[in-house]
């Protein structure tokens, strides 16, 4: 990241961390369990169960585990290689309009990384690690002409309005 340029928001799981961490600090200092429970944003039940655990085994259980559930298919590297990609837009890829379904991007994946994705895998690809969001395309005719649609506005519409 460039210098001066702002962090990226922290991810639920890294916050939760960060809470973890910070009540850490607190604990060694002696603070109760109450205050440390106001000072994290969490409820008083939490902060005592942190508190059991980092007495019992450390500060280093408090921090978070590598999830351990099947590896995502795509590594880092490929994730970046699909972002290079799908900035290019729809139509280098051979698409007629620029725009992004989950089929076309799941083509895209496929060529670039040669790994196919169901449609629920390419939407978590897309929502998760590239932090796309839905967008839905304005329905305009590619043919409109604003000004025959003022012109129509002020000169017919209020002809036909009077009626004959």
């Amino acid at each position: 990241m460039a210098a001066g340029s702002p962090l990226p928001p922290l991810s639920r799981p890294q916050l939760a961390e960060a809470r973890r961490v910070r009540a850490v600090e607190l604990f060694e200092e002696g603070v109760s369990n109450a205050e440390v429970a106001r000072a994290v944003g969490v409820c008083a039940e939490s902060v005592r169960r942190w508190r059991r655990v980092w007495e019992k085994d450390g500060a280093s259980a408090l921090r978070r585990r590598a999830s351990s559930g099947r590896p995502p298919k795509l590594d880092d590297s490929q994730v970046e290689a699909v972002r290079t990609a799908l900035d290019h837009g729809a139509q280098p890829h051979g698409f007629e309009a620029d725009l992004w379904t989950l089929e076309r991007v799941g083509e895209v994946v496929a060529r670039v990384t040669g790994v196919v994705l169901s449609r629920a895998s390419v939407w978590r690809l897309l929502t998760g690690r590239l932090g796309w969001s839905l967008q839905r395309p304005e329905r305009r005719a590619v043919e409109r002409d604003e000004s025959e649609i003022a012109r129509w506005v002020s000169h017919e519409w209020p002809r036909i309005k009077k009626g004959p």
